[in-house]
C-alpha cells in the first residue's frame, strides 16, 4: 500500500499540472521543501561561522551578483519569456518555440557575461561603494567570494531557463525540487569544504548548487522534447516582444534590488557591521518564508484567473477578494506567532553554540519588527498582479519605487542621524512594505471601480479579533510554562513550550474564526476533511496555471 501511494503520488507530481489547485498545492510542496533546505543551510552557516563579520560578508558578496541575475533574465522570465513562449506552443509552433527561447538564452547569457567580467574586474571597488563601513580585510574577502558567486549565478540563469521552459509545459514539480537542490548544493560545500576553504566552502557550495540545478531538470527537459537552436539574431521572432514586456517588469526588480544592496550599504555604518548583517538577514529569512509560502503561491494561483476575468470586473472583484481574504486568514497567525515567540523561534532555528544570546535577542528582535508587515508583504504579490492582469505593469513600477526610497530614507535617517540599530532597518522595511500595499491597493479598488468594502471589513475584523486572542492564547502558556514548568535551556524543553503554546495559540485562532463564521475557516477545513480522496479533488478545477517563480531562499 505505501508503494503504491507512493507511485501514484510521484505519477501526479511528474505530470503536467493543469488546474489551479493541483499547481498550487505543487508549489506550496516545494517552496516548503527549499525552505527547509535553506533553513539548514543557514543553520549550518552559523554553527560553524556564528553571527560573526565573516559570516556577514559572504551573505553581502552575493548581492551584486544576484541583482545582475535579477536584472538579466528573472524579470524577463516571469513577466514576458513563459507568456510569448507558452503562445507559441499553444499554436503548434513548436520550432519556431525553440528558436526563440534558445535566442533569449543566448542574448541574455552575453548581457550577463559581459556586466559579470565588469564585476569581477571591479569586484573591490563595488565591494567598497555598497559597504563603505567594512574594513579593508572585509572588502578583500568580499570581492574573493563575489567573483566565485558570479560563477554560480552564470549557471543559475541557465537552470532557471530550463525551469521557465518546464513551467511553460506546464510542469511545476521538477523546477521546484531543482530549486531547492540548490540550498542542498551549498549545504554539501559547507560541509565538505568549510575545514579547508572556510567561508570560501560556501561560495563554492553556490556553484555547486547552481550546477545541481541544471542537472536535475535536463531528463525532464529531455522528456518534453525541447530542442536547442543557437541563434543570436535579435530579429527571432518573438524576441523583441520579450523585450517590450519585460522591461517595466525589469526596472521593477531592480529598483527592489537596489533597495537590498542599500541596505548592506546602510549595515556598514554600525560597528560589527558583517555580524549586525548576519542578524537583518536570518530575521528576514525566517519572515520571509511564510510570505513567499501563503502570498506569492496564492497569488500565482490567481493570476491566469484575473486575467481571464479582466473585461468581466464583478467576476475580478471577487477572485481578488476571495484570495485577499486566503491570503489574511494565512498570513495572520504566523505573524503574531512570530511577534510572540520570537525568541523560542530564533533559538530552536539558528540556536547553535556559535549563535550567541545575544545574537538571538537581536534577531529575535528584528523578527518581530518585519512580522507587523507580513499581511503587507504578502499581499503586495497579489495587488501587483491585479495591475498585471489588467496590463498595468507601470503602477506597481512607481509606487515600488516611491515605498524603495521611502524604505532607504527611513533607514538613513535612523542609522546615520539617530544612530539606531539593525531593527531600525527591519522597522524602515515594514513602514515601506505597509504603505506601499496601501497604496496600490486604494489604486486598484479606484481602476475596478471599488471593492465591496462592507464585507472586506467585516472579514478582516473577524480575523483580527481571532488574531488577538490568539496572542493572548500564545502569551500566557509560554510565561506561566518559561517560568514555572519547563528548564528552556534544553533544546527538549525549548521545543515542548514552543509546540504547546503554538497548538493552543492556533487551536485559538481555528476555533474563533469557526464561531465567527469566517468563510476562509469553513473552505480549509473543508478541504482537509475531504484530504482523502486528494486525487479527486486536484482534477476537479478547471482553471488553467501558467507559470510560477524561482526563488534562492
Amino acid at each position: 500500500m505505501p508503494t503504491d501511494f507512493i507511485k501514484r503520488s510521484l505519477r501526479i507530481l511528474l505530470s503536467r499540472q493543469t488546474n489551479i489547485l493541483s499547481a498550487a498545492i505543487v508549489i506550496m510542496a516545494t517552496i516548503i521543501f527549499s525552505q527547509l533546505l535553506g533553513l539548514v543551510r543557514q543553520r549550518l552557516l552559523v554553527s560553524i561561522f556564528g553571527a560573526s563579520d565573516t559570516l556577514g560578508v559572504y551573505l553581502a558578496s552575493s548581492r551584486l551578483p544576484d541583482f545582475l541575475f535579477q536584472l538579466t533574465i528573472a524579470g524577463a522570465l516571469s513577466s514576458a519569456f513563459i507568456p510569448i513562449f507558452s503562445n507559441y506552443l499553444e499554436k503548434g509552433k513548436e520550432k519556431d518555440a525553440y528558436r526563440l527561447g534558445s535566442t533569449f538564452l543566448m542574448l541574455s547569457s552575453i548581457v550577463f557575461l559581459f556586466l559579470s567580467i565588469i564585476l569581477f574586474i571591479f569586484s573591490k571597488e563595488l565591494s567598497r561603494l555598497i559597504a563603505p563601513g567594512f574594513s579593508q580585510e572585509q572588502i578583500e574577502l568580499m570581492a574573493g567570494l563575489m567573483r566565485i558567486i558570479i560563477a554560480g549565478e552564470f549557471l543559475f540563469i541557465i537552470g532557471s531557463f530550463l525551469s521557465a521552459v518546464l513551467q511553460s509545459y506546464n510542469h511545476f514539480f521538477i523546477p521546484g525540487i531543482a530549486a531547492a537542490l540548490y540550498n542542498l548544493g551549498i549545504i554539501i560545500g559547507i560541509v565538505l569544504l568549510a575545514p579547508v576553504l572556510g567561508i570560501y566552502s560556501a561560495a563554492f557550495g553556490v556553484v555547486l548548487g547552481a550546477f545541481i540545478f541544471i542537472l536535475v531538470q535536463l531528463p525532464q527537459i529531455k522528456a518534453v522534447g525541447f530542442s536547442f537552436m543557437p541563434s543570436f539574431s535579435i530579429k527571432t521572432s518573438g524576441v523583441l516582444d520579450i523585450f517590450k514586456l519585460m522591461w517595466p517588469r525589469t526596472i521593477s526588480i531592480g529598483v527592489f534590488q537596489l533597495g537590498t544592496i542599500a541596505t548592506v550599504t546602510l549595515v556598514s555604518f554600525l560597528q560589527s557591521p558583517g555580524r549586525n548583517y548576519v542578524i537583518f538577514d536570518f530575521a528576514q529569512t525566517l519572515a520571509f518564508a511564510p510570505v513567499v509560502l501563503f502570498g506569492q503561491a496564492i497569488a500565482q494561483a490567481a493570476f491566469p484567473i484575473l486575467s481571464r476575468e479582466k473585461d468581466k470586473l464583478e467576476d475580478f472583484k471577487a477572485t481578488f477578494l476571495t484570495s485577499f481574504n486566503q491570503i489574511i486568514y494565512l498570513i495572520m497567525p504566523v505573524s503574531v506567532l512570530f511577534l510572540v515567540l520570537r525568541i523560542p523561534v530564533v533559538r530552536l532555528i539558528y540556536g547553535a553554540a556559535q549563535f550567541d544570546w545575544q545574537a538571538t535577542v537581536l534577531t529575535g528582535r528584528t523578527l518581530a519588527f518585519f512580522s507587523i508587515s507580513l499581511f503587507a508583504q504578502a499581499l503586495v504579490y497579489l495587488v501587483s498582479r491585479g495591475f498585471y492582469a489588467l496590463h498595468d505593469t507601470k503602477t506597481p513600477l512607481i509606487i515600488g519605487a516611491i515605498t524603495t526610497i521611502l524604505m532607504i530614507g527611513l533607514g538613513a535617517l535612523s542609522i546615520l542621524v539617530y544612530h539606531q540599530g539593525i531593527e531600525s532597518i527591519a522597522i524602515a522595511y515594514s513602514i515601506a512594505s505597509i504603505v506601499n500595499f496601501l497604496a496600490l491597493f486604494i489604486i486598484l479598488d479606484i481602476k475596478v471601480g471599488g471593492f465591496q468594502k462592507l464585507t472586506l471589513v467585516l472579514s478582516l475584523m473577524k480575523i483580527f479579533i481571532a488574531t488577538i486572542f490568539m496572542g493572548i492564547a500564545l502569551y500566557v502558556p509560554i510565561k506561566l510554562l518559561d517560568q514555572l514548568v519547563f528548564d528552556t535551556t534544553k533544546t527538549i524543553n525549548l521545543l515542548l513550550l514552543t509546540g504547546i503554546s503554538s497548538t493552543i495559540g492556533i487551536g485559538i485562532y481555528l476555533f474563533l474564526t469557526w464561531i465567527l463564521n469566517v468563510k476562509e475557516a469553513f473552505t480549509f477545513l473543508l478541504i482537509f476533511r475531504k484530504i482523502g480522496n486528494w486525487k479527486e479533488i486536484l482534477g476537479k478545477s478547471e482553471e488553467v496555471i501558467d507559470g510560477t517563480q524561482i526563488n534562492k531562499i
